[in-house]
């Protein structure tokens, strides 16, 4: 049983379930929470994949309380209806601890999509950091992207035989939705300018720290004409309130709704450059060969850092302008991210996942 409820879950948990799916030896069951909603289901529709179980926990205003009761409430009847072997969860979200702590109190083996990711900041970012940390603690099988997730999963004290490296499904996913052929009205807005993909929706960063790095940004797009900066806004209130009342008006800066993976996908492939608070984006970007600033204090994913494809910003004003300034003027910065050799696999980590469970889990 494979299971996630956000968007970012379903892109990287959908090419493994259609991996698994063609394994004759496997039943494969899959059970969505609909942590997310709208933006989950076009995941879904992109993929082809159709759910066994849909919690359908979604409603306005709900809490991280609210989330992880539905969750394991609904949880405890799809697992006691399935009666799974394994229970593969993914990432850092609500929803996979839930689902993840649910399958632990059946005495239900849990695969860990994703492991061993750290800040070693329990509260940057928050909760995914705590999350992810008690997911491995309870995980029988953890599938880290790097050899960095292993080591920090070994220096926990993990078992070394529990340990896989895979790679990154998030990379299998770009297999299935970059398309030469792509073609869209936002494109031809930004044609011919050089165009800007940002994504900000992170906890931590609500309030002060996203309009810091908001008006950072104008700063730039107003020194640079031929600049145009594409923003699929998140859902939450709060994040349109700071995107429309520090960027909102500017002529070169979109606001957008959110964008089915397709297209987002394939904007990403067409951008200059990258700009975002998310930890997905951090990991497809160097596959595609654009330069990320990660808006963030801290990331989880230092690969990426080392291999030079991600540059950390912070949220202070000045430091984002700094950043986003250099990697638009240093022809030769520039250059060295995007030829950077991607650390987070080569788009085949569905497969070595399935892979190891045929080995560990049938016997022949």
């Amino acid at each position: 049983m494979l299971v996630f409820g956000t968007r970012p879950e379903a892109i990287k948990m959908c090419p493994l379930v259609l991996e698994l799916k063609q394994r004759k030896r496997f039943k494969t069951v899959v059970c969505v929470t609909g942590q997310h909603r709208e933006m989950l289901d076009s995941v879904l529709d992109a993929f082809g994949v159709t759910p066994d179980h849909d919690l359908s926990i979604m409603d306005k205003g709900q809490t991280l309380f609210d989330i992880t009761h539905k969750v394991m409430s609904g949880m405890q009847d799809a697992l006691q209806t399935e009666l799974p072997d394994i229970v593969l969860v993914h990432g850092d979200t609500t929803t996979t601890y839930a689902a993840a702590v649910s399958s632990f109190y059946l005495g239900v083996p849990v695969g860990h999509v994703e492991a061993g990711l750290r800040t070693y900041n329990k509260r940057s970012p928050f909760p995914e950091e705590f999350n992810r940390q008690a997911v491995d603690i309870i995980s029988d099988y953890c599938f880290a992207p790097t050899e960095t997730s292993r080591d920090n999963l070994q220096r926990e004290g993990k078992c070394p035989e529990t340990i896989f490296v895979t790679g990154n499904t998030a990379i299998d996913a770009l297999k299935t939705t970059v398309r030469e052929d792509f073609s869209h009205p936002e494109l031809d807005w930004a044609s011919g300018y050089r165009l800007v993909m940002m994504t900000a929706h992170r906890r931590e960063n609500l309030g002060e720290p996203m309009k810091r790095f908001f008006r950072a940004i104008r700063r730039v797009v107003d020194e640079f004409p031929d600049l145009k900066v594409l923003y699929p806004v998140h859902m939450n209130p709060a994040v349109v309130e700071a995107a429309e009342s520090e960027i909102g008006t500017h002529p070169r800066i979109r606001l957008i709704q959110p964008l089915d993976v397709l297209p987002f996908h394939n904007f990403l492939a067409r951008s200059y450059a990258i700009l975002t608070d998310s930890g997905g984006i951090q990991e497809e970007a160097p596959s595609l060969g654009k330069p990320v600033l990660v808006l963030r204090d801290t990331t989880e994913r230092p690969e990426g850092v080392e291999a030079g494809t991600l540059l950390l910003t912070g949220t202070e004003e000045d430091a984002v302008y700094t950043g986003f300034k250099s990697l638009i003027t240093d022809r030769k910065l520039y250059d060295s991210m995007s030829k950077a050799s991607n650390p987070y696999g080569d788009g085949f980590a569905s497969r070595r996942i399935a892979d190891i469970l045929e080995e560990k889990l049938i016997k022949t």
